[in-house]
């Protein structure tokens, strides 16, 4: 019996046509999209509405009310205002950090390479449990970075309890857990870049300082925008840590979006202004990362232009 024969008397089994595999490996994909899109056009519904759960037989469509209302509310602004701040704050500091780290550990070794992952440490933290145990730390009565602050003169810091260092408290945090994202994400990038320049520039005894910002920042740029896009992202729609620490206050010192949106859904019951805030996150979001990437294109197609 030959190969062919053999071959054609195998069982076939369980075949799928060429043109069908196509759509059942997308399946998957599919089936994520609409699981993400049911929830959105719920919440687009629920944003137009005038729904509070302690009220349900008062449900009716108000249409653009809950967002007209915005406009005159302080409360809103100051919502904008805090997460703006906040997102701003934490990406512009974790990126000097986590950009000097992973020059600092650039060069391949044992110790660097060592070092590189206990510093991913905090990111495998989940970001609550983190801000409980700085809540720990930062507790005026017993905390160990209290007795700390003490030693150097700062007596009865009030941490994330006072209205003027709230703010710098959750940021610490942000930065003790996030920055190694960055790090990460930059080093890799740092480790990728092309060699010769580098060298040209050791033997022609070109300054470092000109050499970093003249050959390694520019080359870097793709991988620093694609990291800032998602810290940027992820920042302005932070809610475990600082609810974790300060359920948004003192008062409302930390009241973002996410903060806002639960306690107007879960305090107030009022679903259609806890919808309406998330729909305007979401346009705020959709329209940085807009920017970001039309950027990021940008600064490919520049890229493949000069190659």
């Amino acid at each position: 019996m030959t190969a062919a024969t053999m071959q054609r008397n195998r069982p076939s089994g369980f075949r799928i046509s060429k043109r069908v595999l196509p759509y059942v490996l997308s399946l998957p994909a599919l089936l994520v999209c609409i699981g993400i899109l049911i929830p959105f056009f719920t919440s687009v519904v629920y944003s137009f509405q005038r729904y509070r759960l302690s009220q349900p037989w008062a449900r009716q469509f108000n249409w653009g009310d809950n967002y007209i209302s915005f406009f005159t509310d302080p409360r809103f602004w100051n919502t904008l205002e805090v997460s703006l701040l906040y997102a701003g704050i934490t990406v512009l500091l974790e990126l000097l950090l986590g950009l000097g780290i992973a020059m600092l550990l650039q060069k391949r070794s044992t110790l660097n390479n060592f070092i590189s992952i206990m510093l991913l440490m905090p990111l495998m933290t989940a970001p609550a449990l983190a801000a409980l145990m700085w809540k720990l730390m930062t507790n005026p009565g017993f905390g160990v970075l209290s007795y700390l602050a003490s030693l150097i003169g700062l007596q009865d810091f009030r941490w994330a309890s006072s209205p003027s260092t709230a703010l710098f408290t959750v940021v610490l945090v942000d930065i003790w857990v996030y920055t190694p994202f960055i790090m990460i994400l930059l080093l890799a990038g740092l480790r990728s870049l092309p060699t010769q320049p580098f060298e040209a520039a050791a033997l022609d005894g070109v300054p470092r300082s000109f050499v970093f910002f003249r050959i390694t920042l520019p080359m870097l740029t793709p991988y620093i925008l694609t990291a800032t896009l998602f810290r940027l992202l992820d920042s302005i729609q932070q809610f475990d840590i600082i609810y974790a620490m300060t359920q948004g206050g003192p008062g409302d010192t930390l009241t973002v979006f996410q903060v806002e949106a639960y306690l107007n859904f879960f305090q107030s019951t009022n679903v259609g202004r806890s919808a309406a805030l998330m729909i305007i996150l979401w346009a705020i979001t959709y329209f940085l990362s807009n920017i970001f990437i039309k950027n990021w294109l940008r600064l490919r197609e520049r890229a493949r232009g000069q190659a």
